[in-house]
Parts: structure tokens; sequence; C-alpha cells
């Protein structure tokens, strides 16, 4: 008989495990918010379906990652207030973060398990809509690896040991920064910028020591040009790339050694969503990017070296909305957001819209989209996620969940779980 229980056990036990996804960087395994998982979190609100939620030490925009029985999240504290001193209308300018830090929970009840700081004295500059630590961690199940600006790039081991730290210099620019690190292999690899100086980091992520630096052209902190995206790798012909939108200009590198492989005109001069990438039925590895601030969105098809600007497959230049958070690809289709909250179906390789929500189903949202078992999750500035069908051939609503917190960060899926992090709280929803 007790052989017979534990046969069940182990057997639920490998099922659940098959089923459950780690969220171990920005937008998941793919960084693309894809979740592979079954039966994700439905409704909920700010009682019902709530497994726990923890208090947060200051506001922040950060997406939390979660690998195990761990949630990590980064956190800025100690800041100084807004609007800085000789600051006027929507500019941002120097303020302090005091301390930047990283926190581990256990992902059972939220229970604070360490939390490791980093004092940074100086002034950094951002934006009052961006505040001090929107990058989140990335990690491979031995190390979590964290951006904390111009504190610089950080490494712990799974019980909160510093393994490494890389001095970064000063990133400037007057709406901050929010590029999350990603790992590769050996490396992790860190956007650095906007601002004066902008480069692309690759360092051992076993030792910090550098591997490689690309650097690309600055601007002065206070202009309207940057790129917040954080990269994505893809395999293009069984070859691995680095994908990055830059102002002006998406491109292709080889995350080896930082060589660019390709560039593609056509984005505007600000850049806040992340790449997305596809390979069709027909084969074809299409790459796709969303400029910000009504600027163009392009797609292009990959596998060429160069100049591959004749490659586009399409370009849309005209009646562009803003657009913060990132989108997903469906099968044959982009589902993207604008920032006022507006849903959008596009054919992946004409660019055509099939449709739009003309009545904004939710509020303004700056959080990126989650695909989960032909669920589309996004979560608006009002804390309310809108859970609406992949189908590229109507707009279905699926169900409004209201949390009523400012909520700027994107939602996670793991393990059977949604987690959400608002200007509060760190919430759990689950049955």
């Amino acid at each position: 008989m007790a052989r017979w229980i534990l046969a069940c056990v182990l057997t639920c036990w490998f099922v659940s495990s098959a089923n459950a996804d780690n969220w171990p960087g920005w937008r998941g395994a793919t960084g693309q918010g894809q979740c592979t998982e079954k039966g994700p979190p439905l409704t909920w609100s700010a009682k019902e379906n709530v497994r726990w939620k923890v208090k947060l030490p200051d506001s922040g925009s950060s997406t939390p990652i979660v690998w195990g029985d761990r949630v990590f999240v980064t956190q800025a504290s100690e800041k100084s207030k807004w609007p800085p001193k000789g600051g006027k209308g929507g500019q941002g300018g120097p303020s302090i973060a005091r301390k930047r830090s990283l926190l581990c929970l256990d992902r059972a009840d939220g229970t604070l398990k360490w939390q490791r700081d980093v004092i940074y004295e100086e002034l950094e500059s951002t934006h009052p809509t961006n505040p001090f630590g929107s990058a989140s961690p990335v990690t491979d199940g031995e190390r979590i690896v964290v951006s904390h600006g111009s504190a610089g790039v950080y490494c712990y081991d799974f019980s909160g040991k510093e393994l490494w730290k890389v001095d970064v210099g000063k990133l400037e620019h007057d709406w901050g920064n929010a590029s999350s690190p990603i790992l590769h292999g050996d490396l992790a690899i860190q956007w650095c910028g906007p601002g004066e100086r902008v480069f692309l980091l690759a360092v051992n992520k076993k030792t910090g020591a550098k591997v490689w630096q690309h650097d690309e052209p600055g601007t002065e902190a206070k202009d309207y040009i940057g790129s917040w995206s954080t990269p994505l790798i893809a395999k293009v012909n069984g070859q691995d790339q680095l994908i990055l939108g830059v102002p002006k200009t998406f491109k292709g590198f080889d995350p080896e050694s930082g060589k660019v492989l390709w560039t593609c005109a056509g984005l505007g001069n600000l850049v806040y969503t992340s790449p997305l990438f596809a390979r069709t039925a027909q084969g074809e590895d299409i790459a796709v990017q969303f400029s910000g601030f009504g600027g163009p969105a392009l797609a292009v098809k990959l596998g060429g070296t160069g100049d591959i600007t004749k490659e586009r497959l399409w370009h849309i230049t005209k009646k562009n909305p803003q657009r913060i958070g990132s989108g997903v690809i469906v099968g044959a289709h982009i589902f993207m957001l604008s920032e006022n909250g507006t849903p959008q179906c596009f054919e992946l390789t004409t660019g055509k819209e099939l449709w739009e929500v003309k009545e904004r189903p939710g509020g303004g949202a700056w959080g990126s989209m989650v695909h989960a078992d032909g669920r589309l999750y996004i979560t608006d500035r009002g804390g309310s996620t809108m859970v609406f069908a992949a189908d590229p051939k109507k707009f279905e609503l699926l169900a409004t969940n209201r949390l009523n917190e400012h909520v700027d960060a994107s939602i996670v899926i793991a393990n059977g779980d949604a987690f959400i992090r608002s200007f509060k709280h760190l919430w759990c929803i689950g049955k």
C-alpha cells in the first residue's frame, strides 16, 4: 500500500513538474513572454484567489523572476523626493536611490529569505514615472545577475553570497534606464544606456571578467533619443544571434564576440519594447521591432549579413501609437498593446492590422504581454489584468481582474501561479 501511495505521489510530482515553468528572466525563458503551462489563473481580485501578498519597501517597475521555490525581485529605496530640485513639467533629472536591493522570497508564502543591498550615494537621473530599479534580474538556477543602473551589475548565488560585481560607470539619461541583463552560455550580457555612454557589455557569468564590449553612439542626457530595450537571443539558420533595437536601427550581433552581423534601418528615435522573433511554417526567420512615441514598426527577414534593410517584410510609419510594453507572437500573428491600453492584432508576415479594440477594455498599460494556454495577459497601470483570447479573428475578453494598485511591471506566470508587482506589494495569485 505504501509503495502504491509513493508511486502515485511521484507520478503526480512528475506530471506537475512537466507542466510547470520557471520564469528565469525578463519575459520568461524565451525572452518573449511565452509560458507553456496549461490552465494558468484566469480570475482573481484583491481578495479572491490571492495566495499571498507582501509589502515592498518602495515603488518599482521591475518584473519578478521565479525559479523553483524562490522568487527574486529588484528594489530601490531611500530615494529623494520628486520632483528633483529645478525639475519641471514631465522632465526627469538628477535624484538619488541610495539603496539598490535584490530580494529573495519564499515562493510558498512570500517570506523574505534574504536581501542584498548595494549603497550608491551619487546622483543618477531618471523620470518620475520610471522609478529606480526597473531592470529585472536573471538566473540560470545557480546564480542571479542583476543590474542596478549606475551602481553596477552584480551576481549572487542562491544563498545570497556575492560572487562578483562589475562597474559600468555612470549611466545618465533624464528618463533613467531599464534594460535587464540576459544570460547566454557562459556570458552575462547587459545593454547599458541610453545617454552619453551607450554600449553592449558581455562578461563571464561565473567570474564577471569582461569578454567583449560594443559601443553605440551616445546622445545628450536630455535628448529624446534612446533605447530601453532588453536584447533577445534567437537561433537563425543554426546560429545564435543577439537582436536589439537601437535608435533608428534594428541590429543583430554575434553574442560570442559582439560583432555586428546585420543592420536594418527604419526605427524611430525611441525604442522601449523588446524585440520579437519567430520562425514561420515556411521556415523563414522573422524579427519584429516596434518603436516608441509614435515611431515606426517593422519586420525583417533574417539570414543575411550587412545591411538587410531590403529584406524588410513591412514598415509601418504612420498612425502608430506610443508603445512601451512588448507584445507576443502566437502562430502567424502579433498581438500588441498601445500605451493607452488598446490591444491590436497584426499579421506577422505582412503587418496587416486584423483588429483593434476601439473601446479600451482597461486603463493605460506599460507592462508587457504574456501568452499562456491560448490566453493573453496584460496588467494596466490601475492594477487590472485583462485576459483575452489569442484569437486573430476577433477580440474576446475573458476576464478583467482588479487589484486596485498602481502597476507598471509585467505579469509573470510560473509554476501554476501568477505574480504581479505593484508599487506597494508583490502579489501571488493562484487557486
